[in-house]
């Protein structure tokens, strides 16, 4: 049957979900990928899920916990909306550990991962005409969300020349009265910094005398293995409110667990006639929940996962960060200003009028891909063009290859000096 040509479709794809879609990582990583001719020799330093890693295996504890929950038969049914009562205490107690200011599980909705976190949180914050403060460089699915949102995203810059911390001034100066939240992400996630004590404290500062609250990213929360400890930003929740979004995932290396949280921390109650709590209870009630087995393992998990387990972990990343560190210094036309000490992750900086023929970080990883089959993320995706991002958390032996591919890359393209 032949349809009539006069016929108007009232449909069409949403702009916005294109939009949002060209932050994605794992997009761009396989547009790189498909470059990649010795499929049996890939290394992977583009993407930070280490889980199929053998010395990042998560704890035996995780597993067990999984194990034990779902053979009880005790959690085959749909949870609560915001979560199993025993997850978001155990959550609270977990987090509480930390804080001056204890959590209780009211504080606490559990998530399918950060990733649901993050959006619920930013789709709440995003009535008409407000703008957020996000950092440079960044992690795309900010972006992604934001530009989904209808959020106006104002960024402000992370200083490689002082750890990365976050530029203040900058805060101050593109702030204004519709500025609803800054974010943070500690530690981070792409430079691989972890900001002290005072750093965080100048934040919370800056956020109150400007009126907004703090949304901190802390998925990579105690992954810190340097000279600066990991603190929670929730320590400074008396100063400023402090909505904070974790997971399982990355500390016990177990992503497609999905499993993660939104912790409020506002002792204070500022947030109290805001009604951003209630429109974080209402947002959760209308998204899916996760796995009931997977949040009826959580207290078991938090409970039971051994020092060993995190100290081990620790110092396996604490020797990548120092083999990536110390192998890029070796390497033409690649810089790194700061030597990673937290998440799994570090950002240098690409020469590229050292390089033949190679016009940009997008090209540099392209073809990287194709002779050398590794994989790193070009910066541009991450808000700064002619960067890198290299995922270091690998089995240190993988790691020293894969550097020394790049290392031989860049030998290989590198502009002849005119005589």
């Amino acid at each position: 049957m032949e349809q009539d040509s006069a016929v108007s479709w009232n449909f069409r794809g949403s702009e916005k979900v294109k939009e949002s879609c060209t932050h994605s990582i794992s997009r761009l990583v396989v547009e790189v990928m498909k470059n990649v001719i010795a499929r049996d020799k890939i290394i992977h330093l583009g993407i930070g899920d280490p889980s199929s890693v053998p010395c990042f295996r998560t704890a035996f504890a995780a597993e067990d916990a999984i194990i034990s929950a779902l053979r009880s038969a005790t959690f085959n049914g749909s949870s609560p909306t915001s979560g199993l009562p025993q997850a978001r205490s155990s959550i609270a107690e977990y987090l509480s550990q930390d804080l001056p200011d204890k959590l209780s599980a009211d504080d606490i909705y559990v998530t399918v991962g950060a990733r649901q976190a993050i959006e619920v949180v930013l789709t709440v914050l995003a009535r008409p005409g407000a703008n957020i403060l996000l950092p440079r460089p960044w992690y795309p699915l900010y972006e992604a969300f934001v530009a989904f949102t209808g959020l106006e995203a104002r960024h402000f810059d992370l200083l490689p020349e002082n750890g990365w911390q976050v530029d203040l001034d900058a805060v101050k100066n593109i702030a204004d009265d519709n500025t609803v939240a800054m974010v943070i992400i500690n530690p981070g996630n792409p430079c691989g910094n972890v900001f002290t004590h005072e750093h965080l404290k100048n934040i919370a500062e800056t956020a109150e005398k400007l009126g907004i609250l703090v949304m901190a990213d802390e998925s990579y929360g105690h992954l810190a293995y340097g000279s600066t400890p990991f603190t929670p930003m929730g320590v400074f929740g008396s100063v400023v409110p402090v909505i904070t979004v974790g997971s399982l995932s990355k500390r016990w290396f177990v992503p497609g667990w999905r499993l993660g949280w939104i912790a409020i921390s506002d002792p204070t109650s500022i947030l109290q006639g805001s009604k951003i709590v209630e429109s974080i209870k209402g947002n959760i009630a209308i998204c899916s929940d996760p796995t009931t087995f997977t949040q009826g393992a959580v207290p078991q998990i938090l409970e039971n996962t051994a020092g060993e387990f995190y100290s081990k972990t620790a110092s396996i990343l604490r020797e990548d960060a120092e083999i990536c560190y110390d192998l890029i210094k070796q390497i033409p036309c690649i810089a790194c200003p700061h030597k990673p000490d937290g998440s799994m992750f570090v950002m240098v900086k690409l020469h590229i009028s050292q390089l033949e023929n190679i016009k940009d970080d997008m090209e540099f990883c392209t073809m990287l891909a194709k002779e050398e089959s590794v994989i790193v993320l070009p910066g541009f995706i991450l808000g700064l063009k002619n960067w890198l991002r290299i995922t270091y958390a690998q089995e240190p032996s993988t790691l020293k290859d894969g550097l020394g591919r790049m290392k031989a890359f860049c030998l290989r393209h590198a502009r002849k000096m005119q005589g």
